[in-house]
């Protein structure tokens, strides 16, 4: 019994051990990126192809996850609202709702499991198949080459990819309540335009889906950079992008929110 318990001890150690040192290898890689960043921002083509593989190719799930997202809160806002009689502040409801909370959110879920998933793939599969190793050879520095035109893409990518989402989310609230249900437009707008805050709510959300952006892409680049380089590891390590980054989503969430609305 005593032997079983410290068995279980000792593995939890182990694992609690191996968490800290990881996070600090990855906050090691992340000020690597960093310092290693001036090669390709001098080089912007590099970075303009990420922008186009991690944000373009991104363009369709979030546009469409955007404009269902903003129908649903119609639908749900509506009903509440119509309770107490205050259906003309549906507008009010669904941008706040999106531009403060669901427009980061959701973006950065998706873009953590499309874009996130797609770059921990590519890098592992370039250091299973010694792509990696060849740079190192020809004195090419793969974290200036590779890592961080990538992380630079991404983190340019998110902020637009949530605004998108926000303004799909406005206009499907505005094709339910007002075109199909038929709540007064000029109610819908010009309320929307009086709640709706530039700094408080717009610019909240701006930092939020870029603190989003650069936890996504430091976990993607870094879990691909130290992925086995097997068939076996680079499966895990994207499973681990897609796990970790949703759960760095929603407590930076969490923090953020606390912080900035803390006041409101």
């Amino acid at each position: 019994m005593f032997e079983a318990v410290l068995c279980t001890v000792r593995r939890i150690g182990h694992r609690t051990i191996d968490s800290i040192w990881r996070m600090g290898v990855a906050a090691r890689f992340f000020l690597l990126t960093l310092l290693h960043s001036g090669i390709c921002l001098r080089r912007p083509h590099l970075v303009i192809r990420e922008i186009f593989s991690a944000g373009v190719l991104s363009l369709i799930i979030i546009v469409v996850s955007g404009l269902f997202v903003g129908m649903v809160l119609g639908l749900q806002g509506y009903e509440t609202l119509q309770t107490y009689g205050s259906e003309e502040a549906l507008g009010i409801l669904v941008a706040l709702s999106l531009v403060r909370e669901l427009g980061p959110v959701v973006a950065a879920l998706l873009f953590a499991s499309r874009a996130g998933s797609a770059i921990t793939a590519e890098i592992g599969l370039m250091k299973a198949t010694e792509q990696i190793a060849a740079m190192e050879m020809m004195a090419v520095d793969p974290i200036s080459r590779v890592v961080a035109p990538r992380f630079w893409g991404a983190v340019i990518s998110m902020p637009l990819l949530a605004a998108l989402f926000s303004a799909m989310g406005v206009f499907g609230g505005y094709l339910v309540g007002v075109v199909l249900i038929g709540v007064d437009e000029g109610a819908f707008w010009s309320q929307m335009q009086a709640a709706v805050d530039f700094r408080e709510d717009i610019m909240n959300g701006v930092i939020k889906s870029v603190v989003f952006g650069v936890a996504v892409t430091v976990v993607a680049l870094f879990e691909g950079y130290d992925a086995p380089p097997t068939a076996e590891g680079v499966s895990r390590a994207t499973t681990r992008t897609v796990v970790t980054s949703s759960l760095a989503i929603l407590a930076l969430d969490f923090v953020l929110t606390a912080f900035m609305f803390r006041g409101v």
